[in-house]
């Protein structure tokens, strides 16, 4: 049985999804640990939390990119004497153009904060979830990660294809010792992600049926998780595209995606 204020840890909290699952939790009554490189956010996110929900706050700011970023942030948790039951592996980004288009160290930083952060979280918190007999572990993954793979953001779908398999594998291994693992898999989502990249003007021209807001996902993933789900696509437009994409062939799904991509993508070198 969970305690009675969880303690969820949230990975990018800063903005999106993170932000929402922040304020999602806290309603639930959650004590909440947040970190993201914006140590100005996440305090104002922290006051507003406490002021609103009487939850205890703790703000760690820090960058994944950091070589034994991950390992660091559970270490300090340990040692301020919390107990993390909710893991929320949020933090992210996509890198604009093609894979030689970017010098190696932009895709070492993204593969650390996709990959190797979330999956290291996980090692070091799950002993313990197993331990109590309960936890939660949330994987942001998307729609991308079920699709044919567009030119551009070379490695963010492969990212994404990583999280999903390994929360598959991972939700097998825990749920018969009360962790739940769900790899959370949203499409289009109102935040600031693609003003990051560089591709708002572009998203602009996507269908409004297409987009969902970041308090949707994150409610959704909430309900999954709980579920037991091990992978959940949010919203009924994204879990019909993937149903399409897995009826027709590879071939003709490369193709669409060749001629789509400049859509939702940066292809420039």
């Amino acid at each position: 049985m969970s305690r009675e204020r969880p303690t969820s840890l949230i990975t990018g909290a800063s903005a999106g999804i993170g932000m929402a699952f922040a304020r999602a939790l806290a309603a639930r009554g959650h004590d909440l640990v947040l970190t993201a490189r914006r140590a100005d956010r996440l305090e104002t996110l922290a006051a507003e939390l406490r002021a609103a929900h009487g939850c205890s706050v703790a703000v760690l700011p820090l960058d994944l990119a950091a070589p034994g970023a991950a390992g660091k942030l559970a270490d300090e948790i340990v040692g301020r004497g919390l107990a993390v039951d909710w893991l929320i592996n949020n933090a992210g980004y996509g890198v604009p153009g093609t894979f030689d288009g970017n010098d190696w160290k932009t895709h070492e930083d993204f593969i650390r904060i996709m990959i190797e952060a979330p999956t290291e979280l996980a090692w070091r918190l799950l002993p313990a979830m197993r331990e109590r007999g309960y936890g939660r572990i949330i994987n942001i993954a998307s729609l991308a990660g079920h699709m044919p793979a567009p030119a551009g953001h070379t490695l963010y779908a492969a990212s994404k294809a990583y999280l999903i398999k390994f929360s598959q594998a991972l939700a097998l291994e825990s749920g018969d010792r009360g962790v739940h693992v769900c790899a959370l898999c949203p499409g289009f989502t109102w935040s600031e992600f693609h003003d990051v990249t560089g591709t708002r003007e572009t998203m602009d021209r996507m269908p409004s049926y297409m987009w969902q807001t970041a308090e949707a996902v994150a409610a959704e993933g909430i309900a999954a998780v709980e579920a037991g789900d091990p992978v959940r696509v949010t919203g009924r437009v994204n879990r019909a595209i993937k149903a399409f994409a897995k009826l027709i062939p590879d071939r003709l799904g490369l193709w669409i995606m060749a001629r789509q991509a400049h859509r939702f993508r940066d292809t420039r070198r």
